[in-house]
This record gives structure tokens, C-alpha cells and sequence, in this order.
């Protein structure tokens, strides 16, 4: 199953650059500290490091792994994706999606569980110039709409644009292929496109752009899914219990870290990663403060039935290959 647009949207998010960290190779990764605990752990980033990986950044910054006895390798994914890196055991934990999963449970990777979300919601939705006036899903009709071409994408874009009282046929795809999303819509190459509001209109204020942004879920509650979490290789968490406990300790607390000293959180991702824009990253840290956690108890708490709602909106549009278990794929086990 091809990945669904909001992950893929990610991928723009973090297009900004920042290398890997470590490198720790999987086998180093088999050493034990003296109660018996794996503590070697490697952590794989969904793709270049951003705001939505702070949290982590700032546990490692401030020796919260450390406090938890462990060894933090933070590294970005391979050309198959932190999904297989994840479920091969080659990375511990990583950065990964509620559809990148349903995807890798549809094709057989049953190796990665998510453990923790690391939003607490989906910040994703339509971007446009403001000129145009895109301000809701029925005016993207007779404009242009850059698309991933991926099956999840265009069936969440043509549910919320139908429940609009839209003509989904009337809108134009063209192929998307840009990193930078304000530069592209300044350009004219089209006139919408799915976007993170914690990053790419956050770079539409940072430029002075005047855009139009509205969210998939002030339209429907079935995109409310987990975007992006935490995610476990399942047999290390089941051999190795604490150290996924304490490592999910920490990030939280460097999460917390990131809700109450934004810029503060913010310097520890620049330092980590001088190649990113430093403008963009205190703009997105401010707005992702109010984001990590929202209206959930405390961060990383995954509600079950959000996601069931998502996984059976896949099921319903045959967007999977066979059918999904709408209560697969994750766990709250580990998050204390």
C-alpha cells in the first residue's frame, strides 16, 4: 500500500536537511548494562531532523536518556524507510505514522507497534495564496492541486472536499514534487497543497507570504488519526521492557521541556542541527508547544478509538490490501 499523504507530507516538513547522528550499527546495539537492561538503543528519525523530533533532541541534550541508563543513537532512515528499519530490528525505536503503519501490518511487517504520539493530533490540511481565496475544500474547484499521486492522499482530499459540497472531479492534480511549499505557491507551479500547518505555514509566516490554511479534521473527524508517533520494534519491546519504558520517560520529559521553554527547545534542535533554519524552527517550536499534548491528559497518549476510526475508514475505501485489525498497531504499555 502506498503511504498516505499527511506522512508523505512529512517528508516536506523535514525537508530542511540535518545529517544523522551516531550511525550505531544494529549489532552494537546488543550490549547490556548491569541490571540486565539493553542500553545501547538506536533512534530513527522519520526523515531530517525538525521540530516534531525536539523532544528527543532535548532528552538527549539534557542527559535524560542518560538518567534512564541509556545510550541514544539518533539516525534517519534508509532509502526503505524508518517502517523497516523499525520492524527488521535494525533501529529500536523511531519516528512513524498511523497509515505508514496500516501499511507495513497490510504487507506483512507486523514488527513496529506505536508506543507514544508524539502530536496529539493531525496538523495537516490545504495550503493556498491568499489571493485566491481557497479557504474551505469546495473552493479548490477550477484550481490546480499538487498531489503525491498516493491512493490515501487523493481519497481523503476527495472526502473532504465531496462532504464540502464540492465537485472533486473540478479540481486539476499535478505532480508534487517540491520540498519547499511557500517558494512553489510564489511561483505559481500550482494553487494548493497538503501541507503541516506546524511547518509550512509556520514558513509562510516566517517569509511573509500571505496564505489560506484549513485542516482535515475541521472537516471530518475520521483524519484525526496519529501523525506522527513513536513506534517499537515489538520483539526488543518484549525482551526489553525497561529500557522502552525509560526511553519513552525521557522523551517525554524532554517534550514537556519543549511545551514550557520553546525557544529554549528550540536552540537545542538548532545547535543539534546548524543546517536549519533557525527563524523557521522557533516559529514551528511555539506552535507545536500547544500541539504536543493539546487536549490529552499528558503527552503520548494514543485513544484507541481514534485511532479504530481511521483504520476503518481504510478498510471501508479498500485503501488496504486485505483488512486491517482496526484495533492493531498500537500500544500504551510502555508510556508511563
Amino acid at each position: 500500500m502506498a503511504a498516505g499523504g499527511a506522512a508523505v507530507a512529512s517528508m516536506a516538513l523535514a525537508a530542511c536537511g540535518g545529517g544523522a547522528q551516531g550511525g550505531q550499527s544494529a549489532a552494537a546495539n546488543s550490549a547490556t548494562g548491569s541490571a540486565g537492561v539493553t542500553n545501547k538503543i538506536t533512534f530513527c528519525l522519520d526523515w531530517a531532523p525538525n521540530t516534531n523530533h525536539t523532544g528527543v533532541y532535548v532528552a538527549q541534550n539534557k542527559g535524560y536518556f542518560a538518567d534512564e541508563g541509556l545510550d541514544v543513537q539518533i539516525v534517519q532512515p534508509a532509502e526503505d524507510g524508518a517502517e523497516a528499519m523499525i520492524g527488521t530490528g535494525q533501529a529500536q525505536l523511531g519516528v512513524s505514522f498511523q497509515d505508514y503503519i496500516a501499511g507495513a501490518l497490510a504487507s506483512g511487517n507486523t514488527g513496529l507497534t506505536a508506543v507514544a504520539a508524539i502530536i496529539q493530533h493531525n496538523t495537516s490540511g490545504i495550503m493556498s495564496r491568499k489571493e485566491d481565496g481557497i479557504t474551505r475544500p469546495a473552493a479548490m474547484e477550477g484550481h490546480t492541486y499538487a498531489t503525491w499521486e498516493l491512493p490515501i492522499e487523493q481519497a481523503t482530499l476527495k472526502q473532504v472536499v465531496q462532504k464540502d459540497g464540492g465537485d472533486y472531479s473540478k479540481i486539476k492534480l499535478v505532480p508534487n514534487t517540491v520540498d519547499d511549499e511557500v517558494g512553489a505557491l510564489k511561483a505559481k507551479m500550482f494553487d494548493s497543497v497538503w501541507v503541516y500547518e506546524g511547518w509550512s505555514v509556520q514558513n509562510a509566516h516566517v517569509k511573509n507570504f500571505d496564505v489560506n490554511y484549513f485542516s482535515f479534521i475541521s472537516i471530518d473527524e475520521v483524519f484525526d488519526y496519529y501523525t506522527p508517533v513513536i513506534a517499537a520494534n515489538m520483539e526488543f519491546a518484549k525482551k526489553n521492557p525497561e529500557a522502552v519504558k525509560g526511553f519513552l520517560r525521557a522523551a517525554k520529559k524532554g517534550y514537556e521541556f519543549a511545551i514550557s521553554n520553546p525557544d529554549d527547545a528550540a536552540q537545542i534542535l538548532c545547535d543539534a542541527v546548524p543546517e536549519l533554519d533557525a527563524a523557521l524552527v522557533k516559529q514551528s517550536q511555539a506552535f507545536l508547544a500547544g500541539q504536543y499534548t493539546a487536549d490529552a491528559a499528558s503527552w503520548g497518549v494514543i485513544d484507541g478509538e481514534r485511532w479504530k476510526r481511521f483504520f476503518t475508514w481504510l478498510n471501508d475505501n479498500k485503501l488496504v490490501e486485505g483488512t486491517l485489525d482496526v484495533n492493531a498497531g498500537w500500544t500504551m504499555d510502555y508510556l508511563q
